[in-house]
């Protein structure tokens, strides 16, 4: 999913069919894999009024088509947050 390729927005279904705006923040590469950040259009906050980005794995399906994934390894998701934590502080 490289930048000058990627919509700036993409729609997210629930497991109930209901969509979800977000806004793409970011691309990154972290253990020769890509990741999506994105921030929810709708300006979902946590408690303590911040927006909360969520990121997902970018792997391309049998189609050739990007398809974003869940991450559901913790581990994976933490070593992903870091290097965007990083990222964005050298900015």
């Amino acid at each position: 999913m490289a930048s000058e390729d990627r919509e700036d927005r993409v729609v997210l279904t629930d497991e109930e069919g209901g969509e979800h705006p977000f806004r793409v923040i970011d691309v990154i590469e972290v253990e020769g894999k890509i990741y999506a950040i994105l921030l929810p259009d709708a300006g979902d906050v946590d408690e303590a009024g911040v927006e909360e980005a969520v990121i997902f794995r970018v792997e391309e399906d049998e189609n050739g088509e990007e398809v974003l994934y869940d991450i559901e390894d913790d581990d994976e998701w933490e070593r992903v947050a870091e290097a965007y934590s990083q990222m964005a502080e050298e900015e």
